[in-house]
């Protein structure tokens, strides 16, 4: 016997997005780079920093001591120390990290590279390249996330955070051990804890990160004065902004998230809480963001199938990038820009790192 129907078919829907798009080009990118020379691109920098702080919440973030605590450190098969320690990133807010240290003698300090995850990967166990747990082995081979253990094998010591709401930090409702919830994050239910309040979800990432350069910054044995960020997808989120708004970061790599808003965020409107931001495309698109990087090296990394490009693909990517360029042209600095183009979907590329940071850190030193 035939189930009976219990809805109706719909024919026709009256949404919402046509309306909005109309509006998005209404009001949208009034703070929007200005960089006709060094002075304005300064001016307009040292304004648009501000107003990102404030829509981030970063005003209400709450300062403590780091009280750094270790609580494991090990040496893993391939020779890398792995530490694992937690940091206090506000009041009752906690942060757990793995470090992964390379062995062996160096002429130098070994570089830093923070190391900020993305989405469906566990947080920090995929970044660290912890594929002896069987559904972080899988999320490597689908995104190649273990960049952070590829960094350290490179050589450069790997900070391997849990953002807000992943990981070890995931709020209440994601508390649980099935495979779905421990791949997942939280930020759902962290944007509707912040966002009523002032807060929102990167806002609070880029804080966290803050207060991990802080932290990397008292680790005297490493070379703290040449930090890089590096992140794939929400962690190519993270990496862009708090490398937008903390020059302690003094090279870039942003994978898999640098594309306009209107595209990718309003059109694709499906995507996670973490991304939206009251207000901020009032005020600018992600090149400009982007933008407040400059003359800092920085490389971003395109795939060309990546359905988070949105419906125009590329196109929509290299739109931001002339935003991008526009800034550094000021500083004739053109050269410190990799657009590194991939083929396939969404997925972290590894191949061209190790020779584009060497590159960035001679032009970084040959400056000094």
């Amino acid at each position: 016997m035939n189930e009976e129907k219990r809805t109706l078919s719909i024919k026709t829907y009256y949404g919402s997005l046509a309306n909005m798009k109309k509006k998005y080009d209404r009001y949208a990118r009034k703070d929007g780079l200005q960089a006709t020379d060094k002075k304005t691109y300064e001016a307009w920098k040292k304004e648009a920093r501000q107003t990102l702080s404030l829509l981030l919440g970063l005003d209400k973030m709450d300062k403590v001591p780091l009280n750094p605590i270790v609580e494991e450190t090990v040496t893993l098969d391939n020779g890398i120390i792995r530490e694992k320690i937690r940091i206090q990133t506000e009041e009752d807010v906690w942060m757990p990290i793995y470090i992964l240290i390379p062995q062996g003698e160096t002429k130098e300090k070994r570089k830093v590279f923070l190391a900020p995850p993305g989405h469906q990967g566990g947080g920090k166990y995929s970044i660290a390249g912890c594929d002896d747990i069987p559904a972080i082995a899988d999320a490597i081979k689908r995104f190649n996330y273990d960049y952070g253990m590829q960094l350290a094998k490179m050589g450069y010591v790997a900070v391997c955070p849990d953002c807000r709401g992943f990981g070890e930090r995931r709020d209440e409702y994601a508390q649980k051990d099935d495979e779905e919830s421990f791949l997942r994050s939280s930020c759902y239910n962290l944007s509707h804890m912040a966002e009523a309040i002032g807060e929102t979800v990167v806002g609070m990432c880029t804080w966290d990160l803050m207060r991990l350069l802080d932290y990397v910054e008292t680790r005297t044995e490493w070379d703290t004065e040449h930090i890089a960020c590096l992140g794939f997808s929400g962690g190519g989120m993270q990496t862009l902004y708090v490398s937008a708004l903390d020059d302690r970061i003094k090279a870039v790599c942003i994978s898999g998230y640098f594309y306009g808003f209107k595209d990718s965020l309003l059109i694709l409107n499906n995507n996670c809480n973490c991304n939206y931001v009251p207000h901020l495309w009032e005020h600018f698109d992600m090149g400009d963001i982007g933008a407040l990087i400059a003359p800092r090296p920085v490389m971003i990394q395109s795939c060309k199938e990546d359905h988070l490009n949105g419906p125009r693909g590329l196109e929509n990517v290299y739109e931001q990038m002339d935003i991008l360029k526009a800034a550094y042209r000021v500083y004739d600095a053109e050269n410190r820009i990799v657009h590194d183009i991939e083929e396939g979907g969404h997925k972290w590329h590894g191949d061209h790192v190790e020779e584009v940071f060497q590159t960035f850190f001679e032009q970084i030193e040959n400056e000094e």
